[in-house]
């Protein structure tokens, strides 16, 4: 069991770009980021989404968003995601 909490997260901002999950490892694949304005880079998933190829948030790359949901560990669980630029 992990002990990573999730935390409430609202009004999240950053840019959703592509790149690299795990790069090196077994669980190496291509995925979606969210990064923040001050550089950190969190995995992009919907809360009520698959785990890997969600085609409904490639829609949201290369825009700055702003988001409502979830923090665990280094993967962001969007509720709520919107185009802000």
């Amino acid at each position: 069991m992990s002990s990573i909490q999730p935390n409430r997260v609202t009004s999240f901002r950053g840019r959703v770009i592509t790149g690299i999950y795990a790069r090196g490892s077994k669980s190496e694949h291509k995925a979606l980021f969210i990064e923040t304005p001050d550089g950190h880079r969190y995995s992009l998933r919907r809360k009520r989404g698959p785990a890997f190829g969600d085609s409904g948030l490639t829609q949201y790359v290369g825009h700055e968003v702003e988001c409502d949901g979830f923090l665990v560990g280094k993967t962001f669980l969007a509720e709520r995601i919107e185009i802000v630029d």
